[in-house]
C-alpha cells in the first residue's frame, strides 16, 4: 500500500500507513476557551467544577487556586488566601481523559458575632489538590491553616497572643499574629501567596493588612491571585488592615474607624465598610482565592467577608 497525503494543515497534520490512522492531534477543551500570542496559546479556563477533554497526548501548563477563607467576625482576623499552585509541562493524554477540574468555592459570610471565619475549599487539577484558604479567628483564638492561615482575632484579654494560621507548605503563607489587647483592638491580616499577613505592633497600629498575592500571566493577561483579607479595627480614630492584592477584601471598622480597602487583583476585592456601632468585612474577589476582610463586631448588619471563589487555568501551545 501506498501513503497518500490528506488535506490536514498545521498541527493537525496525519498520515495514513497500510490503512490505519496515525495518533490524533493534540487539543485541549473545556470550560471558557480562548487563545493569545497570535493563536500561539490556547486556554481553557474553570470557574466552575467541570471536565478538560484531551484528544491526543501532550504537556500543558497549569494554575490551581483554591478559594479563600472567610474573614472573623469582633475584634478579628482576615481570612487566608486559597492555596496558589502552578507548573509548566505536565503530561496529559487521551488515555487519561477526560480530567475532572474542581473550582473551589470561597469561604461563606458569618453575621454570628464573636465566631471564627469560615474555611474556603480545595480546588483540584489530576493530583494537584490546591488547599482552601484558613478562616480568620475572632478575638482570642488563633487563624485557621490553609493554603494560606487565617489572621489571628485580637488578644483582647486572654494572656499571650495567639498566632496566625498555618500555610500549607508550596502553596501560601502563615495569616499575622494577634495584635495587643486594649486600644483598637486590632486584628491581624490573612497570609497570602506572596507574604505572611499583618501583625499589628501595638494596641493602637492599624489592623493587619493581608499579605500580597502572587502574579501570574497563564491566560495571557497578568493577574495577582491569591491575597489574604485585612484584619478589623474598632474605634473611631483606629484604620482597619487592606486586602492584600490578588483580590482579598478589606477588613471593617466599628464606631467611624476607617474601613480597609479591597486588593486588587482579577477581580479586585471589596472594601471594608465602617459605621458608628458596626463594620463589616469586604468580600474576596471572585475567582482569584483572596481571603475575606473581618469584621469588626459581627451582627446581620455587619457580616464578615466571604473568601474569593478558586479558579483553575490550563494552557497548552499549540
Amino acid at each position: 500500500r501506498h501513503d497518500t497525503a490528506k488535506g490536514w494543515s498545521g498541527s493537525r497534520v496525519s498520515s495514513w500507513l497500510n490503512g490505519g490512522l496515525f495518533d490524533q492531534p493534540f487539543d485541549i477543551s473545556g470550560g471558557s476557551e480562548s487563545t493569545y500570542d497570535g493563536g500561539a496559546y490556547k486556554v481553557c479556563t474553570f470557574t466552575s467544577t467541570a471536565n478538560l477533554t484531551v484528544t491526543g497526548s501532550g504537556t500543558v501548563d497549569y494554575l490551581v487556586v483554591a478559594g479563600g477563607g472567610a474573614g472573623g467576625c469582633q475584634n478579628a482576623g482576615g481570612g487566608g488566601a486559597g492555596g496558589f499552585l502552578t507548573a509548566n509541562s505536565f503530561s496529559v493524554s487521551a488515555a487519561s481523559s477526560p480530567y475532572t477540574i474542581t473550582v473551589g468555592a470561597g469561604g461563606a459570610s458569618s453575621t454570628t458575632p464573636s465566631i471564627t471565619g469560615n474555611d474556603g475549599n480545595d480546588s483540584v487539577f489530576s493530583s494537584f489538590t490546591s488547599v482552601a484558604g484558613g478562616g480568620g479567628a475572632k478575638m482570642t483564638e488563633a487563624g485557621r491553616a490553609g493554603g494560606s492561615g487565617g489572621g489571628a482575632g485580637n488578644q483582647y484579654d486572654d494572656g499571650a497572643p495567639d498566632s496566625g494560621g498555618s500555610a500549607t507548605a508550596g502553596q501560601g503563607n502563615d495569616g499575622g499574629a494577634a495584635g495587643p489587647n486594649g486600644g483598637d483592638y486590632p486584628g491581624a491580616g490573612g497570609g497570602g501567596a506572596g507574604a505572611v499577613g499583618g501583625t499589628p505592633s501595638t494596641n493602637t497600629s492599624p489592623g493587619g493588612s493581608g499579605g500580597v498575592g502572587v502574579q501570574s500571566t497563564m491566560d495571557g493577561t497578568t493577574y495577582y491571585y491569591s491575597g489574604g483579607g485585612g484584619g478589623s479595627a474598632y474605634t473611631s480614630d483606629a484604620f482597619a488592615g487592606s486586602g492584600g492584592n490578588g483580590g482579598g477584601g478589606g477588613g471593617g471598622g466599628a464606631a467611624d474607624a476607617t474601613p480597609g480597602s479591597g486588593g486588587s487583583g482579577r477581580n479586585a476585592g471589596s472594601a471594608g465598610t465602617s459605621s458608628a456601632g458596626q463594620g463589616a468585612g469586604g468580600d474576596g474577589g471572585a475567582n482569584t482565592g483572596g481571603g475575606g476582610g473581618a469584621s469588626s463586631t459581627g451582627g446581620v448588619t455587619s457580616p464578615s467577608g466571604a473568601g474569593g471563589s478558586g479558579i483553575v487555568i490550563i494552557r497548552m501551545t499549540t
